[in-house]
């Protein structure tokens, strides 16, 4: 069963935000043919939760699509659609499809639905109880370790042109460094007891360049 977490963002109360995160999807080819269809039922943001680093990543780009739609300036087809291309660094809506939506090989997805004044019957339960009949997958609890654990680092670097210091092949090593007592390449060796907690900061700086990239687009 689908495992809905909903959100009311802030000075957007009447516009509760429903996620939902799957991983293991088989059914992804047909997910992406609903959309291109533009099958009503399926009026959701989906993501490659690959692209995603953080709760406050993903629902940034949700805040900024609602406010959007409410001042009658989306660029795509709806407030779903805009979520997606909200993620983007650039103004280029293929793109941004193409990077952070959903392919025929995504297997770790998110869905959005945005609820509205003009949508009562848009709740929590009807999200759960339709997505658990059409994904294929296993339902996996929406927050800040799960996408920890699914987020393509090097990906979102290239998506976002950061300077990654060093790619990051596992904890306390890098490219070009190895594994060690101490400080490699900048970064501190597990048994130094650092590891973990410098790298959960590397992942908070590099959140806030992110956010600060998507807020800059198009202002």
């Amino acid at each position: 069963m689908a495992d809905v977490h909903t959100f009311h963002l802030s000075h957007l109360p009447s516009h509760p935000v429903h996620v939902c995160l799957f991983k293991g999807v088989e059914n992804t080819p047909f997910l992406r043919q609903q959309l291109l269809a533009g099958n009503s039922e399926f009026e959701y943001a989906f993501v490659d939760a690959t692209t995603i680093l953080s709760p406050t990543h993903l629902l940034s780009a949700v805040y900024r699509a609602i406010v959007d739609s409410l001042n009658s300036r989306l660029r795509s087809r709806n407030i779903h659609s805009e979520i997606v291309f909200s993620l983007s660094p650039n103004n280029n809506i293929a793109e941004s499809f193409r990077r952070f939506g959903i392919s025929d090989s995504t297997a770790s997805l998110l869905a959005v639905k945005v609820g509205s004044p003009d949508n009562p019957n848009t709740t929590a339960e009807s999200v759960r109880k339709h997505l658990t009949e059409v994904v294929e997958g296993s339902a996996v609890k929406f927050g800040e370790e799960e996408l920890e654990r699914i987020a393509d680092v090097k990906k979102i670097r290239k998506i976002y042109k950061l300077d990654d210091g060093g790619e990051r092949t596992g904890k306390g090593e890098r490219k070009g460094g190895k594994k060690a007592n101490g400080v490699v390449n900048g970064v501190h060796g597990p048994e130094s007891g650092l590891d973990e907690l410098d790298e959960l900061d590397e992942l908070r700086e590099m959140e806030a360049v992110i956010l600060g990239i998507m807020a800059l687009k198009g202002s």
